[in-house]
C-alpha cells in the first residue's frame, strides 16, 4: 500500500464525523423548537444558525487535537471510542464557557441536545466508518506490508494472529531471523526468509515494507535494538513496532513508564472481579428488562409457531455451568426436535467438545429460522434476571464439557455466562473450539463496560448477518 492510500482513512472517517455533526446539529435545532418539555422559541434560531457553524468547527478540531484521527486507532480496540467522547467532553465544556465568558445568549436547551445527540451520533457512525475499513482490509485494500524480525518461534506465532486477524490489514511479506536460524526458518515459520537481522537494512531498501515488526528474541540486548532503530530513521515511511512477549492484555490493563531509561511495561490485575460488580449487574437487569418489553409479543408467537409444529413444548431446559462451577437451568425456545438428545448418539463423532452441525437433522422448521437470527436464546433474557446469566460474558458451557476443560479454561467460570460475547460476534459456529476459548479468557482477563457495550452493538450486526448461526 502507498502512503497516499494510507491517508484515505482518516478523511474517510472525517467526512463521516462531520456529517454525523451536522445531522446532530438539524435534531437538536428541530427538538428544541418543537418539544412542549422546552419554553418558547424566541430567537433561538437565529443565535444558533450563527453559533452552529463554529460549534461544527471546534468539535471537529478537538477531535483532531485528542487524537482521534491517527490512523493507528481506526480499525481495533477501544481507544479510538474513549478519544472520541474525551474530545466531545471537551468540546461542551469549552462552549459552554466561552458563551458564559462572552455573554452569548445560547439556548441551554439545544446545547444538551446537541452534545448527547452528537455523542452518539460520532460514535455510530465510528461503529460504521469501523465496519468499513475492516472489509476493505479483509478485501486486500489498504493494508501495510509487515517485516517480521525476531526468532522464528516468536515469528510463526505473530504471523498466524495477523494471519487469522486479516481484519487488522497487516500483510507479512517476509521475516529476518538470527544466523543459527536461517537454515530452518522457512519451514518453521511458513513466511519466506528475506536475509538475516543483521541486514535489516539492506532488506528495507529493497522489499520497501510499511511496517518492521520487531518480536520477541529480535535482539540480544537494548543497545542491538537500539541501533536497529537509528539504522532505519531516516527511512521516513516505514514504522517500527515492538511486540513484547505478552498477548492478550488489553490496553487498558498497560501502562508504559519510563524509568532510567527503561520502558517498563506494568499489567494490571485481571480484570475477572470486576466483571461482576454492581454497575454491571444493573446495567444487565434493566438491559434485560426493556429488550422483553420491547420482543416480548414476537417471543409469544414463536412459542405458540413451535408448539404448533409438533406438539412439543415452546421452550428447553438444559442444565448448563455458570459463574463458580454452579449449575442452572438455561431457558432457550426448542429448535430441535423433542427426542433431540437421544438421537445424539446417532451424530458423528465430535472433534472438540463444542459441538454443532450445520445439517443437523434434528432441527425442526420453526428451529431453522429462530436459529439463524439467534430468536432461540430470548428466553435467556428470565436467565439474566435472576442472575444466572449476563448479558455479555462467555458462552454457558454443558457440564460436560466443563469436564473436559484444561486448567486455563477454567478460567471461563470466574465471571457469568452471557447471552452474547466476543465468540458471538467473532463468528459463533465458525469457530473452532481453540479460538472460542481464547476469546472467552480475554473476556475474562480484560473485562470493561466500553467492551461489553461495544459486543452487544456488534451483536446486532452478527446476528442480522446471520455469521455462524446454525
Amino acid at each position: 500500500m502507498r502512503p497516499e492510500g494510507k491517508r484515505l482513512h482518516p478523511w474517510l472517517v472525517g467526512v463521516v464525523d462531520l456529517l454525523m455533526i451536522s445531522i446532530a446539529t438539524v435534531l437538536a435545532l428541530r427538538f428544541r423548537l418543537t418539544l412542549s418539555v422546552f419554553s418558547a422559541a424566541g430567537d433561538v434560531l437565529e443565535n444558533t444558525a450563527l453559533a452552529s457553524l463554529f460549534f461544527v468547527a471546534t468539535w471537529l478540531v478537538m477531535l483532531a487535537f485528542f487524537g482521534a484521527y491517527e490512523r493507528d486507532v481506526f480499525g481495533a480496540g477501544t481507544e479510538e471510542f474513549k478519544l472520541v467522547v474525551n474530545a466531545s467532553f471537551f468540546t461542551g465544556a469549552l462552549v459552554a464557557t466561552m458563551a458564559f465568558l462572552m455573554q452569548y445568549p445560547l439556548s441551554r436547551g439545544f446545547f444538551v441536545l446537541f452534545f448527547t445527540i452528537g455523542v452518539a451520533l460520532l460514535l455510530v457512525g465510528r461503529l460504521f466508518t469501523r465496519r468499513v475499513i475492516q472489509r476493505l482490509r479483509n478485501a486486500g485494500h489498504f493494508t501495510e506490508k509487515v517485516l517480521l524480525v525476531g526468532s522464528p518461534i516468536y515469528i510463526a506465532e505473530v504471523s498466524q494472529v495477523l494471519a487469522r486477524e486479516s481484519w487488522l490489514g497487516y500483510e507479512v511479506m517476509g521475516c529476518l531471523v538470527p544466523g543459527v536460524h536461517a537454515e530452518t526458518a522457512s519451514t518453521t515459520t511458513g513466511v519466506p526468509v528475506l536475509g538475516l537481522i543483521e541486514d535489516v537494512r539492506s532488506v528495507v531498501d529493497e522489499v520497501s515494507p510499511d511496517i518492521v515488526f520487531f518480536t520477541a528474541g529480535a535482539v540480544k540486548s537494548s543497545t542491538q535494538l537500539r541501533r536497529l532503530a537509528w539504522e532505519l530513521e531516516d527511512n521516513a515511511h516505514v514504522q517500527i513496532i515492538v511486540a513484547p512477549n505478552v498477548t492478550d492484555v488489553s490496553s487498558e490493563r498497560v501502562r508504559i513508564r519510563p524509568v532510567a531509561g527503561l520502558p517498563l511495561m506494568h499489567l494490571g490485575r485481571s480484570r475477572s472481579q470486576l466483571a461482576s460488580n454492581d454497575a454491571k449487574r444493573a446495567f444487565d437487569v434493566v438491559g434485560a428488562l426493556l429488550v422483553l418489553l420491547l420482543v416480548w409479543p414476537v417471543l409469544l408467537g414463536l412459542m405458540i409457531w413451535i408448539r404448533r409444529d409438533d406438539g412439543g413444548p415452546a421452550l428447553f431446559r438444559q442444565t448448563r455451568v455458570g459463574r463458580e462451577g454452579r449449575e442452572f437451568t438455561c431457558l432457550k425456545l426448542r429448535s430441535m426436535a423433542v427426542d433431540a438428545e437421544a438421537r445424539l448418539a446417532a451424530m458423528e463423532a465430535r472433534d472438540h467438545v463444542l459441538f454443532k452441525s450445520t445439517d443437523d437433522p434434528r432441527i425442526t422448521r420453526p428451529g431453522r429460522f429462530i436459529r439463524r437470527f439467534s430468536l432461540d436464546e430470548l428466553p435467556q433474557l428470565v436467565n439474566v434476571l435472576r442472575g444466572d446469566m449476563s448479558l455479555v460474558g462467555p458462552r454457558p458451557p454443558l457440564p460436560t464439557e466443563v469436564e473436559q476443560y484444561e486448567d486455563d479454561m477454567l478460567r471461563r467460570l470466574n465471571v457469568l455466562p452471557g447471552m452474547t460475547g466476543l465468540w458471538q460476534v467473532s463468528g459463533r459456529s465458525d469457530l473452532s473450539w481453540e479460538d472460542t476459548v481464547r476469546l472467552d479468557l480475554y473476556y475474562v482477563d480484560n473485562w470493561s463496560m466500553v467492551q461489553d457495550l461495544l459486543i452487544l452493538a456488534r451483536t446486532v450486526t452478527a446476528v442480522l448477518a446471520s455469521r455462524g448461526a446454525y
